[in-house]
């Protein structure tokens, strides 16, 4: 009875719904206190007090008829105000009200952004590793993900390799960084070269090539000489896709914003287009309260040093063990090669450990294992013993 076309998407769909049912089952039957469940970027640390503060504020003062209403399809022009000013203040850029529409979360913006670019047959050109949701995503409009292989070295994107895959139905390249799953920080000299080989691939086929930046960690960041530097100071033609899930530690209220560089090419056009591609989405438009609320903590982030330190003593723990990983720079991921080189194993013994690890076959790298650590530092402390009796049996 299902669309042929989502009968591919079951397989990514499955593995997400896995991730969360196989934490609820173990729990279950061993105990909370036995699991310790690394699989899902759930935020642990608590939002800062200004939402809450925010949040009242907006529930005593506002007409809950305005307050509960529709919002015009890109969000409220005060909402979206504050965004570009915030943008302009923090990055120097010059963006305007126009270039924003407010999103719920990352996801939608970038379904938005995807509708919006694609035709059947067209691709997105990723990096390897990479949020396993893309595909799915880029699928939903006849499009596809051509992926770059991963350097496992640095986890910085190969170039080479990139200008080789960019080809003539290439309409966008897909950024993350910090990266989910790698947490490296993509540097300004990548970013530069990485604009340099779209100017080019630009010229060479006759049509604008959209660099979409996805920066839902951008301000999870924990040593003081890590930068993430702002995309569009790089390349006119970014498209920022921004979600307020781990910077607020709001995952559940769907919040976010796409963000159109001002003067991109066909700059009108696109905003026009995301904007309907939202409507016939069924979206109708970001959350009411959530948008008022986000205006009001545009300055405010949750606190880092907390996944600072979680970082820290899982890197500690499994390098005492043996494991070999990239130091992550940002978000709240540590990607280990997995010892034995079967990443989907791995997951096995480790689940049979009661460890909950995501395959790194799933973001486009097999032979590793992301280990989200956004997670009770006692659950990190604790789990080391497990981790060592997994080494044993797979190295």
């Amino acid at each position: 009875m299902i669309a042929d076309k989502m009968k591919p998407v079951l397989v990514g769909a499955a593995a997400i719904a896995r991730m969360f049912a196989e934490g609820d089952e173990q729990r279950k039957e061993f105990g909370a206190d036995n699991v310790f469940d690394f699989s899902i970027g759930n935020p642990n640390v608590p939002a800062p007090p200004e939402v809450d503060t925010a949040i009242r504020h907006e529930l005593d003062t506002e007409d809950p008829v305005f307050l509960h209403g529709y919002t015009p399809t890109a969000g409220y022009t005060d909402v979206r105000e504050a965004v570009a000013a915030h943008l302009n203040n923090e990055f120097g850029a010059g963006y305007q009200m126009k270039d924003i529409i407010m999103t719920p979360g990352a996801g939608a913006a970038l379904v938005a952004t995807f509708y919006t670019l694609l035709d059947p047959g067209d691709d997105i050109l990723v990096f390897a590793p990479y949020f396993l949701a893309y595909g799915n995503y880029a699928g939903m409009f006849g499009g596809r993900l051509t992926v770059v292989p991963p350097d496992t070295d640095t986890f910085q994107p190969d170039l080479s390799k990139m200008e080789e895959l960019i080809g003539p139905r290439t309409k966008a390249v897909l950024i993350n960084s910090p990266n989910n799953p790698s947490g490296v920080v993509y540097s300004a000299e990548t970013l530069t070269a990485i604009a340099a080989v779209m100017e080019k691939k630009q010229k060479e086929f006759g049509h604008t090539i959209a660099l979409i930046s996805d920066e839902p960690y951008r301000e999870l960041v924990y040593d003081a000489d890590v930068e993430v530097p702002f995309v569009p100071d790089f390349y006119k033609n970014t498209i920022v896709e921004y979600s307020f899930s781990k910077t607020l530690s709001l995952p559940g209220d769907r919040i976010g914003y796409i963000a159109f560089t001002h003067g991109m090419d066909e700059e009108d056009d696109l905003i026009a287009a995301a904007g309907a591609a939202i409507v016939n989405m069924g979206i109708t438009n970001a959350p009411s309260l959530t948008q008022r609320v986000a205006a009001q903590c545009l300055d405010f982030k949750v606190d880092v040093g907390i996944y600072k330190k979680n970082r820290d003593e899982l890197m500690k723990g499994l390098s005492e063990i043996g494991y070999d990983f990239a130091e992550p720079q940002g978000a709240f991921y540590l990607f280990i090669k997995t010892p034995g080189g079967d990443d989907k194993k791995f997951c096995e013994v480790a689940s049979k450990h009661h460890v909950l690890v995501s395959a790194g076959s799933s973001f486009g790298c097999p032979g590793y294992a992301r280990v989200s650590y956004c997670v009770a530092y006692d659950t990190i402390v604790r789990s080391m013993p497990a981790f060592r009796k997994i080494w044993d049996e797979m190295a």
